[in-house]
C-alpha cells in the first residue's frame, strides 16, 4: 500500500511539476531573451512580469475555439493531444533522484525513443488535417526533420549504452558515480544528441516547420485558442524532457556533493536539487540558442543531418566500441 501511494505521489509530482515548468519557461525565455538582446522583457503585469503568462493563458482560454469547416475535425482535435501525451509519458522513466521515478524500466532509454517517435504523428496529422497547403508543408517538414534526426539521436546514445552496459536510466546515472561523467568520454555523442534534441523539438535554429516568413506558422497555422496553446506547451515539455535526458545521460543525473548528508529525505532533496540545477542550465542553453542563431535553409538542415550527423554518430559508435574492446 505504501509503495502504491508513493508511486501515485511521484506521478502527481511529475505531471503537475512538468505542467508548471512549461509556463514558467515561457516567462524565463522572455526575460532571458530581453536580457541578452538588451531590451525590456515583460515587466508590467505583476512583479517582474510574472503574471504575463497568466494573462496570456486567460486570453487563450477566452479566444474563439475555431475549427476550419474544410478541416478533418476528429484528426484536427486529436493532433495537439498526441504531442503532450507522448512527451508526458516519456517522463515516466526519468530518475530525478534514487528511487524517485514513476517506473524503473530496464529499457527506459528505448521507451524514450519510442515516445519520441510517436510524437511525430502530432505535427504530421495537424498539417494534414488542417487542409491548408502551408500547414501541410509545415507538417511534411516536421515529419522529415523529426524522423531523420531520430536516427542520429538513437545512434548518438549507443556510446552511453556501451559504456554503462544498460538501457536503464537510473543505472546509467549510477555508472557515472565515483568516476568521470560521460560528457567527457562521450563529448561527441553528447553534442550529437543535443543537436538532434533541438531538431526533435523544432526549436531555433531548427524551427523550419514553423518558418513564419515562409509558412505563416507551419503545421499549426489553422489552430487557435487552447489547441494552439497545447502545441505551445508541448514544445516546452519537449525542451524540458531533452534537458532532463542530457543531465541523466551525460552529467551524472543527481550526482553531486551532498554536504555531509548521508541518508533520509534530506539527502533525496539535495540530490533532486542537483538534478534540477543541471537541467536548468540546459533549459537556459535552449533559450540562448534562440537568441543567438539564425535559421538555415531547409535543404541545408536535411543535408547537415545525413551528410554530417550520420557519419559522426557512426564514427562515435565505432570509436567507443573499439576503445572498450582495447581496454578489456
Amino acid at each position: 500500500m505504501n509503495e502504491t501511494l508513493g508511486t501515485l505521489l511521484i506521478i502527481a509530482f511529475v505531471i503537475l511539476g512538468v505542467l508548471h515548468v512549461a509556463p514558467g519557461l515561457i516567462w524565463l525565455e522572455r526575460r532571458l531573451l530581453a536580457l541578452w538582446q538588451d531590451r525590456y522583457g515583460p515587466n508590467r503585469v505583476g512583479p517582474f512580469g510574472l503574471f504575463q503568462v497568466l494573462a496570456d493563458a486567460i486570453k487563450m482560454f477566452f479566444k474563439e475555439d475555431w475549427i476550419p469547416p474544410f478541416a478533418d475535425k476528429a484528426t484536427f482535435i486529436l493532433a495537439p493531444c498526441i504531442i503532450n501525451v507522448t512527451a508526458l509519458t516519456a517522463f515516466a522513466v526519468i530518475p530525478f533522484a534514487p528511487g524517485w521515478s514513476v517506473v524503473d524500466m530496464s529499457v527506459g532509454l528505448l521507451f524514450f525513443l519510442a515516445m519520441s517517435s510517436l510524437g511525430v504523428y502530432s505535427v504530421t496529422l495537424a498539417g494534414w488535417a488542417s487542409n491548408n497547403k502551408y500547414s501541410l508543408l509545415g507538417g511534411l517538414r516536421a515529419s522529415a526533420q523529426m524522423l531523420g534526426y531520430e536516427v542520429f539521436m538513437g545512434l548518438s546514445l549507443m556510446g552511453v549504452v556501451l559504456m554503462s552496459g544498460t538501457f536503464n536510466l537510473a543505472k546509467i546515472v549510477e555508472a557515472q558515480q565515483n568516476t568521470i561523467w560521460y560528457c567527457v568520454p562521450q563529448f561527441l555523442g553528447m553534442m550529437l544528441f543535443l543537436i538532434a534534441g533541438i531538431a526533435e523539438t523544432h526549436r531555433l535554429p531548427f524551427d523550419l516547420p514553423e518558418a513564419e516568413a515562409e509558412l505563416i506558422a507551419g503545421f499549426h497555422s489553422e489552430y487557435s485558442s487552447m489547441k494552439f496553446g497545447m502545441f505551445f506547451i508541448g514544445e516546452y515539455i519537449g525542451i524540458t524532457l531533452i534537458s532532463c535526458l542530457m543531465t541523466v545521460l551525460y552529467f551524472g543525473g543527481w550526482d553531486g556533493p551532498t554536504f555531509g548528508i548521508s541518508e533520509g529525505l534530506a539527502l533525496k532533496l539535495v540530490q533532486f536539487g542537483w538534478f534540477a540545477a543541471k537541467t536548468f542550465v540546459f533549459l537556459c542553453l535552449f533559450i540562448l540558442l534562440r537568441a543567438s542563431f539564425c535559421r538555415p535553409r531547409y535543404d541545408q538542415l536535411i543535408a547537415f543531418g545525413w551528410k554530417i550527423m550520420l557519419p559522426l554518430s557512426l564514427a562515435n559508435l565505432l570509436i567507443t566500441g573499439a576503445a572498450l574492446l582495447a581496454l578489456e
